[in-house]
C-alpha cells in the first residue's frame, strides 16, 4: 500500500464542503463512508460521495432497517444522518429508485420497493402476449422436493456440490394454456420450512412468497435466453409436440450483496407471446 495513504479507519462519515467545488468535494476514499467494508491488505477505493451515501442507504435496506413497503426516512433526515448536504442524499436516492430498490411516491415520500408492485413484477416476467395487454398468468405446482444440488446448481448457487436445495417446478397458463414450464433451484438452507402446500396457499407473486415468508428479496438477474427443441419432458407438460420451438431463459438472480440466491430455467411456447425486453 502506498505509504502517503494515512489510516482512515476512524474517520466519521463524509462532509459535505459547500465551499468547495463537487469534483474535489467527491473525491472522498469510500472507506470513510462504508466502514467495516473493506478488505484486509486492499489499496483505499475512490468513489463519488452520493454512491457512498447510496452504499450507506443499501446497507440499511440489506439489514431490514426499512422492511418492503415501508417509507424510509425524508431527504432532509437522512442528510442529517449522514452529515451530507439533501442534493447529495437525492442523488443516492435516484439511482436506488433507478435499480427498483427504492420506489417514489408523488407527495408521499420515498418506499421500500416490493415484488407485490406490478412495475416490479414485469421487471422478471419479460413474456408478453403479441396483442392485448402483459397480464400474470395463474400458476400450477407440478413439484416441490428437497434434495442434494447437483454440481452446476451448486456452483450457480454458490454452494457445494451435495448441499442441500429445493427444485420447484410449475406451470403457467395464460389464456389456459400451456405457455411457460418453470425450473426453479433454491438453496435449502435459506428456504427452510418451504413446502408444496406453501406455495399452493400463496396467492401473491412467488417472488412476493420469498420477500415475506422468507426475507429473501431478489435484487437484480443475470438471464440467458436461447432457442431449443422440446424433449420429451416438455413437450408432454406444454402439450406439443416432441421437437417444437421453444425459447428457452436460464435466469440467475442475486440479492443484497449480490449473493446468489435462484437459479430458473424456463421453457417458453412461443406462438401468441414474445420476450418483451426495454433497453436503455
Amino acid at each position: 500500500m502506498n505509504a502517503n495513504v494515512r489510516d482512515t479507519s476512524n474517520i466519521t462519515p463524509p462532509v459535505d464542503a459547500p465551499q468547495r467545488p463537487d469534483s474535489a468535494r467527491d473525491a472522498v476514499p469510500a472507506s470513510q463512508a462504508l466502514q467495516g467494508t473493506a478488505v484486509a491488505g486492499a489499496s483505499p477505493t475512490f468513489s463519488p460521495l452520493y454512491q457512498q451515501i447510496k452504499g450507506l442507504i443499501t446497507q440499511s435496506l440489506q439489514a431490514g432497517e426499512w422492511k418492503p413497503s415501508e417509507i424510509i426516512p425524508s431527504e432532509v433526515d437522512l442528510a442529517a444522518r449522514y452529515k451530507v448536504s439533501q442534493g447529495t442524499v437525492r442523488k443516492a436516492i435516484d439511482e436506488l429508485a433507478a435499480e427498483n430498490l427504492l420506489v417514489r411516491r408523488q407527495g408521499r415520500g420515498t418506499f421500500v420497493a416490493t415484488h407485490h408492485e406490478d412495475r416490479v413484477q414485469f421487471r422478471f416476467l419479460r413474456l408478453a402476449p403479441d396483442s392485448g395487454e402483459p397480464h400474470h398468468p395463474p400458476s400450477r405446482l407440478i413439484e416441490c422436493r428437497r434434495m442434494r444440488a447437483p454440481a452446476e446448481i451448486a456452483r450457480q448457487l454458490d454452494l457445494r456440490a451435495g448441499d442441500g436445495v429445493i427444485l420447484i417446478r410449475r406451470m403457467m397458463d395464460f389464456s389456459d394454456r400451456p405457455t411457460v414450464l418453470d425450473e426453479i433451484w433454491l438453496p435449502g438452507a435459506l428456504f427452510r420450512g418451504l413446502t408444496a402446500e406453501k406455495l399452493n396457499e400463496y396467492k401473491g407473486p412467488m417472488y412476493g412468497l420469498f420477500e415475506d415468508e422468507f426475507g429473501t428479496r431478489m435484487i437484480r438477474a443475470v438471464e440467458k435466453v436461447r432457442a431449443v427443441a422440446a424433449d420429451d419432458m416438455t413437450a408432454e407438460l406444454l402439450k406439443v409436440p416432441k421437437g417444437f420451438p421453444l425459447l428457452s431463459v436460464e435466469r440467475v438472480s442475486y440479492t443484497y450483496g449480490d449473493k446468489p440466491v435462484e437459479v430458473r430455467r424456463g421453457w417458453y411456447v412461443t406462438t401468441e407471446h414474445h420476450y418483451q425486453n426495454e433497453l436503455s
